[in-house]
């Protein structure tokens, strides 16, 4: 059985019967189509991962639910293009480890800011420190972008990132902290800046370290 082929007549069932509920609310089908565009569209023909929210709901914890926004209405295609190169990054690149493909994302000079205030400059050192996070949690993962959010060059995501701490973590001072085995699961929000090329030349990184050491047993 082709596995890939199940999932994406399955996320087709699940877009036509989102487009239909808008036809039967009194929204026309181009409605229901810039409303809830159609699987593998907007994301580099993989579709998408999350559960898309119907209209007029709101989200809980997409930790838990899965849940994704519908993708913006009125997108310019490079606004479009925008999105569809983070969920690439995020779910195909980052989460397989696919280094030699963050140029596709990323400029060589990318500056990049780190929720404690200190940035990298170059698109080297940042994949060092990516490939020093799978050292600690080898299965990390981003499958999720709950928000997304596209402005001329700026484009803004939500994830939900996730891993399990099974690997020595280095402590900074040459030593190591050893694996406690417990997962963690938490929101996170990138921001990029992009260039002329299409590509970050800076990008911002948010996300909650001290929820995390509380989830993985460090604090």
């Amino acid at each position: 059985m082709d596995r890939r082929a199940v999932i994406r007549g399955g996320a087709g069932a699940a877009f036509g019967a989102l487009a239909l509920t808008t036809v039967l609310d009194g929204g026309t089908p181009a409605e229901a189509a810039g409303r809830y565009p159609a699987p593998g569209t907007h994301t580099g023909g993989r579709g998408d991962r999350g559960r898309v929210l119907r209209n007029g709901r709101k989200m809980g914890d997409p930790v838990k639910t899965r849940e994704e926004y519908p993708w913006p209405r009125d997108l310019t295609r490079e606004e479009r293009r925008n999105l569809e190169m983070f969920d690439v990054a995020d779910f195909d690149v980052y989460t397989h480890q696919e280094w030699d493909r963050f140029d596709e994302s990323h400029d060589q000079d990318v500056r990049v800011h780190w929720p404690d205030g200190h940035y990298t400059d170059g698109l080297d050192i940042h994949i060092e420190d990516m490939k020093a996070q799978f050292l600690w949690a080898p299965d990390i993962k981003i499958e999720v972008h709950p928000v997304r959010i596209a402005k001329a060059n700026f484009v803004a995501v939500t994830g939900v990132w996730e891993g399990t701490f099974t690997g020595p973590m280095p402590d900074g001072e040459g030593g190591f902290i050893q694996p406690t085995g417990k997962p963690f699961a938490l929101h996170m929000a990138t921001i990029g800046v992009l260039n002329k090329r299409g590509v970050m030349e800076e990008e911002y990184l948010f996300f909650d370290q001290l929820t995390m050491q509380r989830q993985i047993g460090l604090a």
